[in-house]
């Protein structure tokens, strides 16, 4: 069955020859696909708007461009909005990878041709939109630096955002966090909250999250005291939510209120905030993600 596609494409890689060719082998076998290219920022999202009755509105670029296309699909009603493809073109892709999606541009656009859509959850940060993942505070700065010493002491489990923690000086935010079934008040605590598992270039942040549970995963990191070094990587690996420096809640929303502006990372774009609501929105697009996609949950596959 010819699908009638509209494939929106970043600038920056305009030139992805295996892309290009892609399309055209498509094309050939009777597929219909309008590609756009964007100029600038609010290309994309402006371009959702524009696209019109497509079958299939393709994302191609990396995790920036994902998140502007989600922008412009949540500026539609529900009932307007078309099925999400994803050609990763970027540098990190977090979504797509976490996803199983294909590095392969022909491999990707064949999978948005002819894989059935699954119904999927975007989280919300005010009147923001994320696909995969929200980074606040720390977490929207951190780069992945783990010494060998900590991976060892980690294990292979560990998560590369760890060893960021505790190599750089973290800065403490302090306020309130507010989830359904606890108030915390005093320090900190940075956070990421996951729709997807992944961030930072394939960071395992939220290893428990599936992206059509109707929950956000949310690790919390408080300071850490050198001391406490043996503590905190047993409540990383355990992922509690009562932990004494390391906590993991799932929850439908969550609410920060700090004393001050935070920075915030949605899907990579960075912003600020002098309080947020973050909340799961279940179900919100449909999207074409491999059967085999790991952040399925049991019943969707």
């Amino acid at each position: 069955m010819s699908r009638n596609v509209h494939l929106i494409l970043n600038g920056k890689v305009v030139g992805n020859d295996a892309l290009r060719a892609a399309v055209a082998r498509q094309r050939e076998v009777g597929h219909r696909i309008e590609v756009q290219v964007t100029g600038e920022k609010g290309d994309a999202r402006r371009f959702v708007s524009a696209a019109g009755q497509v079958d299939v509105l393709i994302a191609a670029g990396g995790d920036g461009t994902l998140n502007e296309i989600v922008h412009g699909l949540m500026d539609l009603t529900i009932n307007a909005r078309p099925i999400l493809g994803v050609v990763p073109l970027g540098t990190a892709n977090d979504f797509a990878t976490g996803c199983a999606i294909p590095r392969d541009p022909e491999k990707a656009l064949a999978l948005c041709l002819e894989a059935e859509a699954v119904a999927i959850d975007v989280g919300k940060a005010n009147e923001r939109w994320f696909l995969n993942a929200a980074s606040a505070g720390f977490g929207a700065h951190v780069t992945a630096t783990t010494s060998p010493d900590l991976k060892r002491l980690l294990g292979p489990a560990a998560y590369t955002v760890m060893g960021a923690i505790l190599a750089i000086n973290v800065r403490q935010y302090h306020g309130r966090v507010i989830l359904p079934d606890r108030e915390i008040t005093g320090g900190g605590p940075v956070a990421i909250i996951g729709n997807g598992r992944q961030t930072g270039g394939g960071v395992q942040v939220a290893p428990r999250a599936f992206i059509d549970d109707g929950l956000l995963d949310v690790l919390a990191i408080r300071q850490i005291p050198a001391t406490a070094l043996l503590t905190a990587a047993r409540e990383l690996q355990q992922l509690s939510p009562d932990g004494e420096y390391i906590s993991y809640w799932q929850t439908p929303w969550i609410e920060v209120d700090p004393e001050e502006m935070i920075p915030v990372n949605l899907d990579g774009e960075p912003g600020e905030f002098s309080s947020v609501r973050y909340e799961a929105v279940p179900k919100a697009i449909r999207a074409i993600i491999p059967p085999n996609c790991p952040l399925l949950s049991t019943t969707a596959r």
